[in-house]
């Protein structure tokens, strides 16, 4: 029996941090995908189905409650687990993302192992 890998969609306005975070989530056995915009992240999630989405809340054009919102609004997709990513001092983005029903939230900047635990943890929460 094969294990298939866990795929994230990790979305960022950020190359640096898109590129970071694909190595460490790599590094820990997962497939990533990634999307610099709420955009691309939209068309990525009609090609693909991830396992867990981890989505910054400041973008522009359309910022991370917009592609929660448009995520939501689809059968298909609407049970893949939603993590919000913001500074650490955004105490508002922290609140909304609770009022939305974000599974989690994740203060950036994090440490690898952070990361690894939140992934973790809700990939296993959300195990079918």
């Amino acid at each position: 029996m094969t294990n298939k890998l866990k795929t994230i969609l990790l979305v960022d306005d950020e190359p640096s941090w898109l590129s970071t975070m694909k190595t460490v989530l790599t590094e820990s056995h997962l497939s990533v995908m990634t999307a610099e915009s709420g955009e691309d992240a939209l068309a990525e999630l009609q090609k693909n189905k991830p396992d867990l989405i981890l989505c910054d809340v400041r973008m522009p054009i359309m910022n991370g409650y917009d592609v929660f919102t448009k995520v939501k609004e689809v059968q298909s997709l609407k049970t893949i687990p939603f993590v919000f990513m913001s500074n650490f001092d955004d105490f508002e983005a922290k609140k909304v993302a609770k009022q939305m029903g974000a599974d989690d939230y994740v203060a950036k900047p994090f440490t690898v192992d952070e990361v690894h635990i939140v992934v973790k943890d809700l990939l296993k929460r959300f195990e079918k």
